[in-house]
């Protein structure tokens, strides 16, 4: 699971640390990969922060403890909500050795069938009797 939140910050002292600092609670978390805040190279307030963990699960169990509540969680408050921040990995790849090709995973779906169809709280079933 990726997640993937955008942010426009101004001060890049300020924003840097309170970054880190999620960052370093979040990587406490059991799931927890890996973590980066990268500034663009063409907008200097422009900045991502991307989080990689083992699972959806994961990434739920480690927004729990109140420590990422309280710094976490407003930190990704403040994110871009005009796109999606949650992203399934499909395909993963590494580097192959000196000139072989690389190698690429390609993992099973975690969305449901009807993903597309299902509204939100239509998933126990439809919301009107039949």
């Amino acid at each position: 699971m990726l997640l993937i939140a955008r942010f426009t910050a101004t001060d890049p002292e300020a924003f840097t640390a309170r970054a880190k600092h999620a960052l370093e609670l979040l990587l406490a978390q059991p799931g927890c990969q890996r973590g980066l805040l990268a500034r663009s190279t063409e907008s200097a307030t422009a900045w991502v922060l991307t989080v990689e963990f083992t699972s959806v699960s994961a990434y739920r169990k480690s927004l729990s403890p109140f420590d990422v509540r309280t710094h976490v969680i407003p930190l990704l408050a403040e994110a871009d909500t005009t796109e999606p921040a949650a992203y399934e990995v499909v395909l993963e790849g590494e580097p192959g050795g000196e000139g072989a090709p690389g190698r690429v995973q390609q993992h099973a779906s975690l969305l449901a069938a009807d993903a597309d169809t299902v509204r939100l709280g239509e998933a126990a079933g439809p919301t009107t009797a039949r």
